[in-house]
């Protein structure tokens, strides 16, 4: 395995300190604003961020022709439905519990690419997939009894690591000429209209302005895990072998399990330490790859 610098392993550190510590601001802000405000708060700030960010680099915001297309799939796979699912999933199942579920994106990856492209699907993926989904049934199994909309959670939770994993296959199978940041605005900025107007149609005009902690959350959240974040994300994968990239959804979800019990005093009982120890047993499997003969 090629050699990773330390300032690549820093990067990446931080980068799964931010997205894993995010998941309870998630709950902090939907305690006062419904998903979609919300949502169009968050997707507003990382545009905004983003924007700055390409203006003080000099960096084109050109879209190379005939790249429209695998854009828009792109952006409405990563960012739309990711966001929307995720902000649904807290609402039924605690945060760190939904974050397990949503970052269960490495092994739809082997899926699809097994059901769709006919990647060979090997001893060590067919393992994964299958503790991978024995995890995801322990880890739920006893919020069915404790929470009465546990099923929502597990849907939008897999939804949003399902939906994740086929726009990862649009942006890795997709030529991006000449498109650096700008790959990440353009996925944010096109989200952002129907959000902005789902929110005004469904959720309405506010009606009262949230507390300076649910905003804070929410522009953070905007700011840094959507606009840093993702753009960092993108670069690793530019600058790390793949399978050290991809390790970094390993961490995460434990670290977004951590926030909850330590911000929201969220329940982990052995069982369900047990069910996510088995998914990061499954994610490895399925990420690093096995002793050459």
């Amino acid at each position: 395995m090629t050699r990773v610098s330390p300032k690549v392993l820093a990067l990446l550190g931080a980068l799964t300190l931010v997205w894993g510590t995010n998941w309870p601001l998630f709950r902090i802000a939907l305690d006062e604003m419904p998903v979609l405000t919300f949502r169009a708060i968050v997707l507003a700030t990382a545009a905004l961020m983003l924007t700055v960010v390409l203006i003080v680099r000099r960096e084109s915001f050109a879209v190379p022709p005939g790249k429209w297309p695998a854009l828009i799939a792109a952006s409405a796979m990563n960012i739309f439905i990711w966001n929307i699912a995720t902000s649904l999933a807290v609402l039924y199942i605690p945060s760190g519990h939904a974050s397990v579920l949503a970052y269960t994106m490495p092994l739809w990856v082997a899926l699809i690419g097994f059901a769709v492209y006919r990647q060979r699907l090997t001893g060590r993926l067919l393992a994964a997939i299958l503790i991978g989904a024995t995890a995801v049934a322990t880890l739920m199994a006893p919020n069915f009894r404790d929470y009465a909309q546990a099923p929502a959670g597990l849907f939008w939770g897999l939804l949003a690591g399902f939906c994740w994993a086929v726009g990862t296959f649009i942006v890795k199978r997709t030529s991006w000429p000449g498109m650096g940041l700008s790959l990440t605005f353009w996925q944010v900025v096109l989200c952002l209209p129907p959000v902005a107007l789902g929110a005004l149609l469904i959720d309405g005009l506010p009606t009262h302005w949230p507390s300076t902690q649910a905003l804070v959350a929410t522009i953070y959240t905007g700011a840094i895990p959507m606009a840093l974040g993702t753009a960092a994300w993108f670069a690793l994968v530019k600058l790390l072998p793949a399978q050290v990239a991809a390790l970094s959804s390993i961490a995460i979800p434990i670290v977004a399990i951590v926030s909850g019990i330590l911000i929201l005093h969220e329940p982990l009982s052995a069982l369900q330490g047990a069910a996510i120890a088995s998914t990061v047993i499954s994610l490895w499997l399925a990420l690093m790859p096995g002793r050459q003969r």
